[in-house]
């Protein structure tokens, strides 16, 4: 069970659903005219390494990796539901994964951080209170985000497929049939979805930034991009930990605040939604077994 917790994954993408396994991924997505599209591809030769052995930075080498992978899925997702002349790929592409990457930085961290400092020099608020607000007001964008982006009609289906690739997760892991009726009793929820790992850098950000004392504007600014890979790393060994005991009466009330955050990030499937997330998770098997890892 423990392997299982730990291995299998997914993600939703644009009217599908990512799985990926130990040696490779796949995205089952619903096109235009109603098929299931079928993408593969194996995962990098990284998962093998020693790197990904190494607590603490095996979570900065695979993160990074499934940051990659995740958006090439997502970016092909959008490509299926376009016209050729729509398709976004090359520079542009790239130009607006940067620009989006700029936009997250600054809004989540460093807004949060220059207001963190404004109140300890205008409001004269000692260091443990002034991260305290940065967090939360960290915590607050992120929490109000993701619920105004919720009642979007696009984002509110793609919170869906969310919800399947849960579901189907969750039934494996149970044993139970993996048939749209049997798969839709299962819970949207699972304990370690990405939802949980944002909300758990959120919070350790709290504590990391306040053990570095008061520290001038730059600085501080500075401090919140370079510990970027700390808190991730950090929170990934957390997210690793809570999946093997899960059975724990202690674990169980630790992440209860990450199943709770997930509600905004997950609706309830329809039975199409479970059939793709359900063939993306059958054919991950099966790629796995055709590459002989069993």
């Amino acid at each position: 069970m423990e392997d299982k917790l730990i291995t299998y994954g997914g993600q939703a993408v644009i009217e599908g659903v990512m799985m990926r396994g130990k040696v490779v991924a796949v995205v089952a997505m619903r096109a235009p005219d109603g098929r299931i599209i079928i993408h593969s591809e194996p995962l990098s030769g990284i998962y093998k390494t020693r790197l990904a052995k190494i607590p603490f930075l095996r979570g900065l080498v695979l993160l990074w990796d499934a940051l990659g992978l995740g958006m090439r899925f997502l970016t092909l997702s959008a490509n299926t539901q376009t016209d050729e002349d729509e398709k976004l790929e090359g520079p542009v592409l790239y130009l607006t994964l940067g620009f989006t990457l700029l936009v997250v930085i600054g809004v989540f961290f460093l807004v949060p951080a220059g207001i963190g400092w404004l109140s300890e020099h205008f409001l004269h608020w000692n260091t443990w209170w002034s991260n305290l607000l940065e967090g939360l007001i960290r915590l607050g964008l992120l929490v109000g985000y993701i619920w105004g982006i919720g009642f979007l009609p696009d984002i509110r289906r793609v919170f869906a497929y969310h919800g399947a690739e849960h579901k189907t997760i969750n039934a494996y892991e149970a044993g139970a049939d993996l048939e749209p009726a049997s798969v839709s009793r299962f819970p949207v929820a699972h304990s370690r979805c990405g939802t949980a790992f944002l909300l758990t850098l959120v919070l350790l950000s709290i504590l990391f930034f306040t053990l570095l004392g008061p520290l001038p504007l730059l600085w501080r600014l500075i401090s919140r991009i370079l510990l970027i890979p700390i808190l991730a790393g950090t929170a990934y060994e957390y997210i690793r930990w809570t999946a093997a005991h899960i059975h724990s009466t202690l674990v169980r009330a630790l992440i209860k605040p990450n199943l709770a955050l997930q509600s905004l990030t997950t609706r309830e499937p329809d039975e199409k939604m479970l059939e793709v997330a359900i063939k993306a998770f059958e054919k991950m098997r099966e790629a796995e077994w055709d590459m002989g890892d069993k």
